[in-house]
């Protein structure tokens, strides 16, 4: 009883932090400097690159390695609609989610014919054609791309500490909804059966889960949340072009490393790989490639040693997670009075339905005593 006392108090305690760390980024303008608050942009960035690609490959079975494409497409998107439209860089920031939704449905078409290694492949050919489809376009630069104008740039403050307020707000804001939305996903009848791709998708697909619909719905829920990160990419860069903006190695390559890391198939794994990335980019960028094959090495021990990740050292303590996505199961006898205390005519939550289903065959198979 005492360790369990324990593990409570620390997951409490963990859960503390994590609120009070979210409630220190929610008041950053105030109390970080301009180079903190640069730092924590791009961490923000790259957490939520994180996030879309352990939502595709941790539970929807789909190793991407194609995300810069539609980073890309975000970024070139806003710039045409801003720059050669003419119109509101506010407005057309949506209207760039948009448009890198409406081209990930033909892609996502042709991916999707795919599978295993063969659809990995797929998504990097996909981005590869993209980026250099956009290096043929004339009003943006060509292969060496072209900078933002100063006007568009000002419409997000006069000043460049303004300026990167409003990014850092922008950022910040993007990766809590983006948390936020993918927990409630996850959460729901749809994230059960994600959940139950995640854990066996033969037996998901054999208890009715549609294998094929919930990953085309996976890769278009993160299609236009990294189409925003392309916005944030071109106003942190100030600039647009092919090689920056379809960046393989820093929206994919990266990104696949920081997931492994941190572990995959968890809400909390990203947060950990991204934080474990960061120190080891400000600490040891002073030794140069060496930074590089470090991050390789600890990629590879890790595969290795804990293919969970990092995360899977918090999971081996506590059964449960600081941003949990599973459903609580329900004892046999408990569940039998809440089935037997609902009106019928009501819905029903998904845990009293599968605990109640559990809780029948339990009792059908063992005599009342």
């Amino acid at each position: 009883m005492p360790a369990v006392a324990t593990s409570k108090a620390l997951l409490v305690a963990a859960r503390a932090a994590l609120v009070l760390a979210v409630a220190l980024c929610a008041a950053g303008p105030w109390i970080f400097d301009s180079n903190q608050l640069t730092l924590l942009t791009e961490f923000f960035t790259v957490l939520v690159l994180v996030l879309m690609w352990n939502l595709l490959a941790g539970f929807a079975d789909i190793v991407s390695v194609g995300q810069h494409g539609f980073v890309g497409v975000g970024a070139y998107a806003f710039y045409g609609l801003t720059a050669l439209a003419g119109i509101n860089a506010f407005a057309a920031i949506p209207l760039a989610m948009l448009v890198t939704l409406l081209l990930a449905i033909p892609c996502a078409a042709i991916v999707f014919r795919l599978r295993a290694a063969y659809l990995a492949v797929g998504t990097w050919v996909v981005a590869e054609v993209l980026m250099l489809t956009a290096g043929k376009l004339p009003g943006f630069g060509f292969g060496s791309g072209t900078s933002l104008p100063i006007p568009i740039v000002k419409e997000f403050g006069a000043g460049a500490g303004a300026r990167l307020t409003h990014f850092y707000i922008m950022a910040f804001a993007l990766a809590v909804i983006a948390f936020g939305a993918t927990w409630l996903l996850l959460r729901s009848r749809f994230g059960l059966g994600l959940i139950a791709m995640r854990d066996n998708e033969e037996a998901a697909g054999s208890a009715g889960v549609d294998l094929t619909f919930s990953r085309a719905a996976c890769f278009l829920w993160t299609a236009p949340i990294l189409g925003f990160v392309g916005v944030l990419v071109t106003l942190q860069k100030l600039r647009v072009a092919p090689t920056a903006s379809f960046s393989i190695t820093d929206w994919t390559i990266y990104i696949i490393f920081i997931a492994v890391i941190g572990g995959v198939g968890s809400l909390e794994g990203p947060i950990v790989g991204t934080i474990v990335f960061f120190l080891l980019r400000e600490y040891l960028a002073n030794f140069g490639t060496w930074y590089l094959i470090l991050l390789g090495a600890l990629s590879i021990a890790i595969v290795l040693i804990m293919p969970q990740g990092l995360w899977g050292l918090w999971r081996k303590t506590f059964s449960v997670g600081l941003l949990p996505i599973g459903h609580i199961a329900v004892r046999a006898d408990r569940a039998r009075q809440l089935d037997l205390s609902t009106d019928p005519g009501e819905h029903h939550d998904i845990r009293t339905d599968l605990a109640g289903r559990h809780a029948k065959q339990a009792l059908g198979s063992t005599p009342e005593g």
